[in-house]
């Protein structure tokens, strides 16, 4: 997972303007974490909330990603998704 969130980063700034080159600086000040890296970090922190019991985990996932996605607006989201996350709880 680690991996995937710094390749979501690295690659932010190329996502409208695509970079066939390998010669090119990770990080930028133009790189940022999108809507890929947030609602995977929001399923991680549900898997790690729920321990050994998995049983609430379709709970958790939605509480976090509303409540993570909130705190990053314009990291990318779609429309539709966007007005999902700002549905009442």
């Amino acid at each position: 997972m680690i991996g995937a969130v710094i390749g979501d980063i690295v690659g932010s700034r190329f996502e409208w303007d695509n970079h066939r080159s390998k010669d090119f600086e990770l990080f930028t000040p133009e790189c940022f974490p999108t809507d890929d890296s947030i609602m995977s970090l929001a399923v991680a922190k549900s898997i790690l909330d729920c321990g050994a019991d998995r049983s609430g985990l379709p709970g958790k996932a939605v509480a976090n990603m509303q409540r993570l996605g909130r705190l990053y607006p314009f990291a990318g989201y779609g429309g539709r998704f966007s007005q999902w996350l700002d549905s009442p709880d």
